[in-house]
This record gives structure tokens, C-alpha cells and sequence, in this order.
């Protein structure tokens, strides 16, 4: 797939509230590498929780 045709993508899911897991993948190997990473069905869910009303509003650092 193409850079814009990515960039295209994820832009779009970020519109429509949809995260992004390999953006969070690579959060995690960059800026916390002594954690586990969450499974993919586990992030969603924290972000869904975070978004609509979750305890920490979604920030993790």
C-alpha cells in the first residue's frame, strides 16, 4: 500500500473514532518498552472506555 493511501486510511479511522493499533504498537516499543503491549481486542476496548467515558480519559503519559 501506498504512504498516502496509509496516511489516507488513517486519517479516516481517526475521524470516525477508530484507533489505530500499530500506532500504539510502536508507542509502546518506543516510550515504554518494559511493558507488555495489549492484545488488539484489549486496546480497542480501552480506547472505546476512554472515549466514552472512561476513569483516566485516555491519557497515558
Amino acid at each position: 500500500m501506498s504512504l498516502f493511501l496509509h496516511k489516507l486510511r488513517q486519517m479516516a479511522r481517526m475521524m470516525v473514532g477508530v484507533p489505530d493499533y500499530d500506532i500504539y504498537l510502536r508507542h509502546m516499543r518506543e516510550h515504554h518498552p518494559d511493558h507488555a503491549a495489549m492484545d488488539r481486542i484489549t486496546f480497542f476496548r480501552e480506547r472505546q472506555e476512554a472515549r466514552y467515558g472512561g476513569k483516566n480519559g485516555g491519557k497515558c503519559c
